[in-house]
């Protein structure tokens, strides 16, 4: 039985994958986490005691939603990666005293460099197929 996979079996499909998981992502953490779990008032304070500004809470979740969703259909996903980049190195400093595994007392490291390398990878393959704007 050969189990071997054909070499680059579908790179745009890959990319593809890449890219939904992505945006599902966003939308989940702009959604369900900060609107639906904390809400803006919530996601404000804690803002507010990691030293951001609380009156960004608002943008932080339209620039998810908005980029989650742009990243999702593929219609300038890449560039919506690019620009939440910020972002995920916003948390990824906020989290780096926490810990390596991101299910530390308040959250590590590891999922916010994971998603920020995923990002990086999808600003440098590309939407991949069936995307609405390749």
């Amino acid at each position: 039985m050969n189990l071997a996979l054909p070499p680059q079996a579908s790179p745009a499909l890959g990319a593809s994958l890449l890219r939904i998981a992505l945006g599902l992502m966003w939308l989940s953490h702009a959604i369900l986490l900060k609107l639906m779990t904390f809400g803006i008032a919530g996601l404000a304070a804690w803002m507010a005691t990691q030293g951001l500004p609380p009156a960004m809470a608002w943008p932080l979740v339209i620039a998810e939603t908005l980029g989650g969703t742009l990243i999702l259909l593929g219609l300038h996903g890449r560039w919506a990666s690019m620009a939440l980049l910020p972002v995920l190195i916003g948390a990824t400093v906020i989290h780096a005293g926490n810990g390596w595994v991101f299910t530390s007392a308040n959250g590590g490291w590891e999922y916010p460099v994971f998603l920020l390398v995923a990002s990086v990878a999808h600003v440098l393959l590309g939407d991949g197929a069936l995307a609405v704007k390749r």
